[in-house]
């Protein structure tokens, strides 16, 4: 199994929870990046010590961004926040079956919902490039807006309806904070890389 994690800048959580799953599980193929990542970056100095200081991980981490190569390497995504996922799902929604957060993928609840959205996305999607492949043309931009929103009106309460029913299943963004605040967001991945683990042991 080859398992993405994603994050947004890819200095933060996503390179604590790929070093974290390496340490626990050294057979596990598995890599990190960011939706606005830049290339090369270094992890930021706090999540490097909080590893480094709890499970002596020495993390040598260069940051990359999500693209279609890693996507397609990729058996399963594991974002950090559903906004993660959401923004993946719109970029890139030939590859949603293998969109989760990682809390969302060791736990079974919500998956019904998040079916359902899957499904709406992809239709908001197709629905909005058809209606401005038809009438881009004769509209000014102002006008295709307002009438684009009419359009999809119905479309846009569902979502919404189905993203305010959905449970929390972002991990704590570390990113500005001080070594502690690192250390927290680093327990919590911590917890539920064990889930994972679990669940692929099963």
């Amino acid at each position: 199994m080859k398992i993405l994690f994603v994050c947004t800048g890819n200095t933060c959580r996503s390179p604590m929870a790929e070093a974290l799953l390496k340490k626990k599980m050294p057979e596990a193929e598995v890599q990190s990046a960011g939706i606005f990542a830049g290339k090369n970056e270094r992890a930021n100095q706090n999540a490097i010590e909080a590893v480094n200081k709890h499970y002596d991980i020495q993390l040598n981490h260069r940051s990359q961004p999500v693209d279609h190569r890693l996507l397609n390497w990729a058996d399963i995504v594991l974002a950090m926040t559903t906004q993660h996922k959401q923004s993946m799902i719109m970029k890139f929604p030939e590859f949603q079956e293998k969109y989760y957060t990682l809390k969302e993928y060791v736990s079974d609840a919500d998956r019904q919902v998040w079916d359902e959205l899957k499904k709406l996305y992809a239709d908001y999607e197709a629905k909005r490039a058809l209606f401005v492949q038809q009438n881009g043309r004769e509209l000014p931009q102002g006008e295709l807006d307002r009438k684009l929103n009419e359009y999809l009106q119905a479309d846009i309460l569902r979502i919404n309806q189905l993203e305010n029913s959905l449970i929390s299943y972002d991990i704590s963004d570390p990113f500005g904070g001080d070594l502690a605040t690192y250390e927290k967001t680093m327990f919590e991945l911590d917890k539920f890389i064990d889930q994972l683990i679990k669940k692929y042991n099963k």
